[in-house]
């Protein structure tokens, strides 16, 4: 096997034989996206490739001057003397799996994903290969996500709960694929939906890349006498008590993530209700795409990867962990709220 098609680096995960980097940490000459969260997706390379389908929400994370070459799934790229295609994976829109080919060898790199149904993204594609390089954000057996279906209605009834009550539904959600997700899954007829700037530059680029969504308004476009407590607000974690907030009155707010299926995390985020809804996959769903990826061996990273290393060992796979400067679904690399002002 040679070692050396893909390696780790002080910039990221580097292909030697492309001189190209998947998803690096910093500035590089050429790299490889997997998608648009800024873990993955970072300023100042000379040259950027990613998915067709998510190349406007990339070009909304890196700007207007970045040198972004896109290409369909499936498509093949000659990069030196490799050749990279990239494939769904089911994590947000655009978002890929890198299939690296070089002297018959065959590595994947997953990026994040999840194999759950996604009415915003392509599905999840199973990628045979030697070696699979996987994310393990939720590497623990206790994260097993309920069925999708059960987690919308509960967040439908908990809107129709708060308009009896006189409270404003506010769910705090990623901007980049979750608070898509969530518009996607909830019932519109309820009431009107209003969403945070943040989100609703993001809800353009899906819409502009072909995905319908359920309008959104601005709260600034609401009179002054507007009934809050019928309303649905879709607002990012960074606008969590923020004066932004201030002018829904009372209000009901809930997070969705994988992290609410840990008891004691909604309590100390301060919110009133979770749901667990996650763009990553669970653990079940982890070695499900480690097995339909027929990899010899498993390089892991992200999240909890010394548990899934030693899971995989015990069943018999080559397995070992890579470091990361980054751990996946956090705070920390969601687009920052900022202060929302009222256009003048």
């Amino acid at each position: 096997m040679p070692a050396s098609l893909l390696q780790p680096s002080p910039d990221g995960l580097y292909c030697p034989a492309g001189n190209f980097y998947i998803d690096p940490w910093n500035p590089v000459d050429r790299a490889v996206i997997t998608h648009a969260h800024s873990d993955h997706a970072r300023l100042g390379s000379n040259a950027y490739l990613t998915s067709a389908i998510g190349a406007h929400v990339l070009r909304s994370r890196l700007g207007d001057t970045a040198a972004i070459e896109s290409v369909e799934y499936g498509e093949p790229r000659h990069i030196g003397g490799v050749r990279v295609t990239l494939h769904p994976a089911g994590h947000i829109l655009g978002s890929s799996q890198v299939r690296v080919e070089s002297g018959g060898e065959v590595w994947v790199v997953s990026g994040d994903y999840k194999l759950a149904p996604d009415p915003t993204c392509a599905a999840f594609e199973p990628v045979p290969c030697h070696t699979f390089i996987t994310e393990s954000t939720f590497g623990l057996p206790i994260y097993r996500w309920p069925a999708e279906s059960a987690v919308f209605h509960d967040i439908n009834q908990w809107w129709r709960r708060n308009q009896q009550s006189g409270k404003a539904s506010v769910v705090f959600a990623y901007s980049l694929g979750k608070a898509q997700r969530v518009l996607a899954g909830v019932d519109p007829s309820i009431g009107q939906i209003f969403a945070h700037g943040a989100v609703r530059n993001v809800n353009d680029c899906y819409r502009d890349s072909g995905i319908p969504l359920p309008e959104t308004a601005s709260p600034f476009e609401a009179p002054g006498s507007y009934d809050w407590s019928r309303a649905l607000i879709l607002a990012p974690p960074s606008a969590h008590g923020t004066p932004w907030i201030r002018r829904f009155g009372a209000i009901s707010d809930a997070f969705v993530s994988g992290w609410m299926r840990i008891r004691g995390t909604r309590r100390r985020r301060s919110i009133d209700r979770g749901f667990v809804l996650s763009d990553h996959a669970d653990w079940p769903a982890l070695l499900e795409a480690i097995r339909q990826s027929e990899a010899e061996c498993v390089w892991v990273t992200h999240g909890y990867r010394s548990p899934l290393v030693r899971w995989l060992t015990e069943h018999g796979k080559d397995a070992r962990v890579i470091e990361t400067r980054w751990e996946g679904e956090s705070d920390e690399i969601d687009t920052p709220a900022g202060p929302e002002k009222e256009p003048a």
